[in-house]
């Protein structure tokens, strides 16, 4: 079917927004941070959601440290995480995904006309473990990372230049839609002039996603099928 809606580019969030990895995620950093800190449990003082995880690293180290984490501690202890997630996320057993959300993920891929891409604040190599343990990794065509930038609004424009330049022509800012669960992804669409779908299947709820004005707010992406085909 001729696609004629006015979105051409999706840039997804991961956590909360498409799957939550169960834990998984911060039983690796705990490990991490037990083998290199000697610091037991330290992901429970850290509310991560939306958060980079530069950012969370740090916060690690200002709570149980007592300092911020220099870049060197932050890139020794992202390194040494994606292989301890990689043993977590398939022992993980309240791993899921969220309402309607590969369904969507999968029918915007099959359209013409629609190009699919990642703004998470995970870094690359865990964005990419994560979704290929829901199985739609491969539907995604680039990025914007952790690994580009500790500031979420900074990895969105990286995806938005990236996503420009695969699709190989000038795509607007009023053709771009990130969808995310929590305020931080609002906030960075802000930033770089985009739209925002906010859903509250994260670790926030729909009043405060509300009182942050994405453009849209849906309860679960069962909605987003029908509201790209409207547009």
């Amino acid at each position: 079917m001729l696609q004629t809606s006015s979105v051409r580019v999706y840039l997804f969030d991961i956590d909360g927004t498409i799957l939550l990895s169960g834990g998984a995620g911060s039983r690796a950093l705990n490990r991490v941070m037990l083998a290199r800190h000697q610091i037991d449990d330290a992901m429970s003082v850290v509310r991560a959601g939306g958060k980079t995880d530069p950012m969370i690293v740090d916060e690690m180290f200002r709570h149980h440290l007592g300092r911020g984490a220099e870049p060197d501690e932050i890139a020794a202890i992202l390194t040494d995480y994606p292989p301890l997630l990689a043993e977590e996320l398939p022992r993980s057993e309240s791993f899921r995904t969220m309402p309607g959300a590969l369904d969507a993920v999968r029918h915007l891929h099959s359209l013409e006309g629609v190009t699919l891409g990642i703004a998470t604040g995970n870094i690359e190599a865990t964005a990419q473990l994560k979704l290929e343990h829901a199985g739609v990794w491969d539907l995604f065509e680039f990025g914007g990372y952790a690994d580009d930038s500790a500031v979420r609004a900074e990895l969105v424009a990286a995806a938005i230049e990236r996503a420009r330049s695969h699709t190989g022509d000038a795509v607007g800012e009023d053709e771009i839609v990130v969808v995310g669960d929590t305020p931080y992804d609002i906030q960075a669409a802000r930033a770089c002039g985009v739209q925002v779908i906010a859903v509250p299947t994260g670790s926030y709820d729909r009043a405060t996603l509300d009182d942050c004005e994405p453009d849209w707010l849906f309860e679960t992406l069962e909605e987003l099928p029908a509201w790209h085909a409207a547009r």
